[in-house]
């Protein structure tokens, strides 16, 4: 059995050479292992931009199946690997929506597993996202896989409340005997045990399609169940594949936390861990302050792990160099080696679409642009989010008036409801990578004025999100906002040097809630009252002033309902949502009450309303407040007609635009 991460957790690299000098040369063997890993493929099987009609090489499995085939190729012996995905797989992108729209009957087989069955992988893990779509279609996506799908922390709902008697709803691991060739040329067999787990937030993201269904468990906890059963059924190596991020917060099992990659390195017994969900790239400098982070070996807590970015960007790989011993049918581990393999270096291509790939879902992405192209209305001005994270923006302005109209209509003639102000909660899907790279106009929305399609209805709002809405209060209107403007940097009224405002890395532009209805500033003098997860960090901040409902100060005790998606309403996480705030479970995706939205109102204006502001700041200093867009034509002449307070500055070494932002009062 392998009894540790690297060579033993006692034994020293020296020690492991003396052990094998003292051994003879056909009792030890050396066999070399790659792991691969893809992760958050959303669909985009085809590197191919559906919205702006372009092929996009930055994106799609098509490329990093050349990754696959490189790295099998790059083996002495290429049966010495093992390829997994860690799910997010079958939604996503414009050809996940059109196979969802067109429905899954049996014989059908999906796009993604069209070209993963080309691939030879070897299991496969759930993402949250694969229940976007509810259990009967992932049962009908995944049934045409050639590969076995696990995860350790779902149950079936028996509608009691003894977790002793809990059944899981999927396999939560598999152990796969892999014949293995050592470097003098002779086989064996070792046992490689992977195990997979999913947020337990799906329950409340996906309530819909799973409550009465399913329950989840701990991450961290089912790991510690599950994987000495492993072990003791003859698992020599075990792989973790988690959907799961990382989070440094304290553990505590009954919070069931989302990211809990960090926390599955201190589970006696894993050897690697192979995740996802956060759509970064590890090892990188993102983690370099994350603590029992080493970027440099690619490991946590001494735990060789990957995280290869999403849609295709990168392979994840772990090298391990192992020892196994005859006479004694026992494996060791020696050396490992971390790497995340990207599809594009220096801004150039490093691989060609797969041939096999790109033929074996033609048919696939010749319909979803025929679906794509479907008309619905017309605009007559560009609809870009270049600035919307830096003023009310009409990107998300129209997402807001169409959930805010639909909510309207809704609740005429419900007695409790129809009396209530209704507001509108939008945030900006697509406003520079995850990463906090702001080079690209991919990573924004670009609907340009003139005819609108279901395409640019999906550009406007990316995710596959069913319209619920929540009733609250003023205090918690006020908490949500609070939390919503962590988004940005505390600014130091004291320097001059350039201060960067959006803290894009660190708070994902789809936190940033702009809500709709009420008028408010956000004072950046001020530190952020929450992190991302909304915990209350600084108690005494209070970023959100002069917040007014039909000029008057917002009471805290004032009622109100706000439109918003499943994610956002069932969450919990934010104040004034969880389901005991849910009022209205439309069946509706709010992509769809966009589109109906464009065409009940055609031709559509994109004028943001101005709702919220940065507050104006008072210093002696005279600050520089930067902000970072594309440099390129299109969004500098929208950022120059758009806002008369940003001055151009220079160009970023990552051929970003970099403004001034003037805040400071005049």
């Amino acid at each position: 059995m392998i009894r540790s991460k690297l060579f033993s957790r006692t034994a020293t690299l020296a020690g492991a050479i003396l052990l094998a000098a003292c051994s003879s040369d056909d009792e030890i063997r050396h066999v070399d292992l790659r792991l691969m890993e893809t992760t958050d493929i959303h669909a985009n099987v085809m590197d191919y931009n559906y919205y702006s009609g372009q092929t996009d090489i930055k994106i799609g499995l098509v490329r990093t199946a050349a990754l696959i085939k490189a790295a099998r190729a790059e083996l002495v012996e290429p049966e010495n690997s093992v390829l997994v995905d860690n799910g997010d797989l079958i939604q996503g992108s414009p050809m996940g929506d059109w196979r969802e729209a067109e429905g899954l009957q049996p014989g059908v087989v999906h796009p993604v597993y069209k070209a993963m069955n080309l691939l030879d992988y070897d299991v496969a893990n759930y993402g949250n996202h694969e229940f976007n779509y509810g259990l009967e279609f992932l049962a009908e996506s995944v049934n045409d896989a050639n590969f076995p799908y696990i995860s350790a922390n779902i149950f079936k709902d028996d509608g009691d409340t003894d977790e002793s008697n809990d059944e899981l709803y999927f396999e939560p691991y598999k152990l796969i005997e892999k014949i293995v060739t050592d470097t003098k040329g002779d086989r064996h067999r070792a046992t490689i045990g992977f195990i997979g787990f999913v947020p337990p937030q799906i329950m409340q993201w996906d309530k819909a399609n799973l409550d009465g269904a399913v329950t989840t468990k701990d991450i961290k906890a089912m790991a510690e169940r599950y994987v000495p059963e492993m072990k003791a059924k003859g698992a020599d190596l075990i792989v973790a594949i988690p959907h799961s991020g990382i989070s440094t917060a304290e553990y505590n099992a009954e919070n069931k936390a989302e990211n809990s990659s960090w926390y599955l390195a201190d589970v006696d017994g894993i050897d690697a861990i192979m995740f996802g969900h956060s759509h970064l790239t590890f090892p990188s400098e993102a983690f370099a302050d994350t603590p029992n982070v080493d970027i440099t070996a690619g490991t946590i807590k001494g735990v060789p792990a990957v995280m290869p970015g999403y849609w295709g960007s990168h392979l994840g790989i772990i090298d391990f160099g192992l020892e196994y011993n005859v006479d004694k049918d026992e494996w060791k581990i020696l050396s490992t080696r971390v790497e995340a393999r990207p599809i594009v270096v220096d801004g150039e291509a490093s691989v060609s679409a797969d041939a096999a790939l790109v033929e074996a879902v033609e048919s696939d992405h010749d319909a979803t642009i025929e679906y794509m192209s479907t008309p619905i209305g017309e605009s007559t001005d560009d609809i870009f989010s270049f600035l919307a994270l830096v003023k009310d923006d009409p990107s998300i302005q129209i997402v807001s008036d169409a959930q805010k109209d639909y909510v309207t209509k809704l609740i005429q003639g419900d007695v409790n409801l129809q009396n209530l102000p209704v507001l509108s909660a939008a945030a900006p899907f697509k406003a520079c990578n995850r990463e906090g790279l702001c080079a690209d106009e991919s990573a924004f929305t670009t609907v340009p004025k003139g005819l609108l399609t279901l395409s640019n209805a999906a550009d406007l709002y990316l995710y596959p999100n069913t319209l619920v809405a929540v009733k609250i209060n003023g205090a918690e209107l006020k908490g949500w906002l609070e939390c919503s403007a962590s988004q940005f940097f505390q600014i130091d009224t004291s320097i001059s040097t350039p201060q960067e405002l959006v803290d894009y890395a660190g708070f994902p532009t789809y936190n940033f809630d702009v809500i709709d209805g009420v008028t408010y500033k956000i004072d950046v003098t001020q530190a952020p009252r929450n992190n991302r997860s909304c915990e209350v960090i600084n108690e005494d901040a209070h970023r959100i002033i002069d917040l007014q409902f039909n000029g008057a100060d917002v009471a805290d005790t004032q009622e109100f309902i706000v439109a918003s998606n499943n994610y956002r309403a069932n969450g919990g996480v934010f104040p004034g949502t969880g389901s005991d705030h849910v009022v209205i479970n439309s069946p509706n995706a709010n992509r769809e009450v966009l589109a109906n939205y464009i065409r009940d109102n055609s031709p559509v204006t994109p004028t943001a309303d101005g709702n919220w502001s940065f507050a104006p700041i008072t210093s002696a200093t005279d600050l520089t407040i930067v902000f970072r867009v594309p440099n390129t034509d299109k969004a500098k002449a929208f950022v120059d007609a758009q806002l008369d307070s940003a001055v151009f500055m220079d160009v970023t070494e990552n051929n970003e635009a970099r403004y001034e932002l003037v805040l400071q009062a005049q």
